[in-house]
């Protein structure tokens, strides 16, 4: 059976207030009684119950973060910053996958009340008034990672997704591009889908690019078999496309495989460039061109963030933008060669 405090208390000879107070403020007990207690616990295997020093000292050393979909790679660097910089702070994470899906998502947020969470993660998606409702119901500290909020002020870390759809679109331009597609998410998303599309008009405007949004955008979902589909729909009604923006790493590679097996060679006859720089940017072949995003700082900032918040300090400021950058592989041809 699993050793108790009244077991420590008992073979090293002290109440069980002792063993507490050891456990918890070891400095204001003797040396000498401090370390038959610590000797009595190594010997028994005792190991503290979280919940129970949870409610002495009102933490749980607990986090909850929301994904929207674990299966997308984005989140795997993500969450290993957020993992590292948990560990560091003494805390542990709990993964709630939520699919989407608002049942879900409304479900994760009970789990996590039950839990007695110290603080939340809410990643990528919009912070709509349901949502928020939940949050204040919650009463803990929330911080958005790969999102934020401009309706509420909530603390947010991510990279300003207009400026680097238009900093893709115009790497496209200068190596000589005209023609340029982008497989976007939808305009209703207004964390990632509408400020992409911005971006990426933006930057045709301002080179003097006139496309028709109607037959230069394709939408889809940011899987590989959605960047698949919808590199096939726009690579139809824009034939003379010479280069592809595509709005996340997996659609991207979904877009490379379809001209692959059509026999529309990349980069030489049709450019992509990605976005997220996630690991499998480097594995595919020809490697992918893509936008990079800081994914491991980002999870650990928003980390260290929340511990700020939980701990009563003040935060240096709210909205957090990170940098972004162009991470050059093998997907983009220059026209200008």
């Amino acid at each position: 059976m699993k050793s108790t405090i009244k077991d420590v208390a008992k073979k090293a000879n002290v109440s069980i207030s002792t063993v507490s107070r050891v456990l918890n403020n070891p400095e204001i007990v003797a040396k000498d009684k401090r370390d038959k207690i610590l000797e009595a616990i190594k010997e028994l295997n005792y190991t503290p119950n979280a919940l129970a020093r949870g409610l002495i000292h009102k933490r749980t050393q607990t986090l909850g973060v929301l994904i929207p979909d674990i299966s997308n790679l984005f989140y795997a660097e993500l969450i290993k910053g957020m993992e590292d910089a948990a560990r560091e702070s003494g805390n542990n994470l709990i993964i709630c996958n939520t699919d989407n899906n608002q049942n879900q998502r409304n479900a994760s947020f009970k789990v996590l009340s039950e839990k007695q969470i110290d603080g939340i993660i809410f990643t990528s998606e919009p912070v709509f008034p349901d949502s928020y409702e939940l949050f204040k119901q919650l009463g803990v500290p929330i911080v958005l990672a790969a999102t934020h909020s401009l309706e509420y002020e909530i603390p947010s870390v991510k990279v300003n997704d207009e400026q680097a759809a238009f900093d893709a679109t115009e790497y496209l331009i200068r190596q000589g591009h005209r023609h340029i597609g982008m497989i976007s998410g939808s305009m209703l998303d207004p964390i990632s889908g509408l400020p992409r599309i911005q971006g990426f008009l933006r930057a045709l405007r301002t080179h003097g690019i006139d496309l028709n949004p109607d037959t230069c955008i394709e939408y889809g979902n940011y899987h590989f078999s959605d960047g698949y589909e919808a590199v096939k729909r726009l690579h139809k009604k824009f034939p003379d496309m010479t280069a592809v923006f595509a709005t996340s790493d997996e659609r991207a590679l979904g877009c490379i495989s379809y001209l692959h097996e059509n026999n529309i060679k990349v980069p030489d006859d049709i450019s992509v460039i990605g976005f997220d720089n996630t690991r499998m940017a480097g594995m595919c072949f020809p490697k992918l061109t893509t936008v990079a995003q800081p994914l491991y700082e980002m999870g650990q900032l928003v980390i260290r963030k929340l511990d700020r918040m939980i701990n009563g300090e003040p935060l240096e400021e709210l909205r957090t933008y990170m940098t972004h950058w162009i991470e050059e592989r093998e997907t983009v041809y220059n026209l200008k060669q």
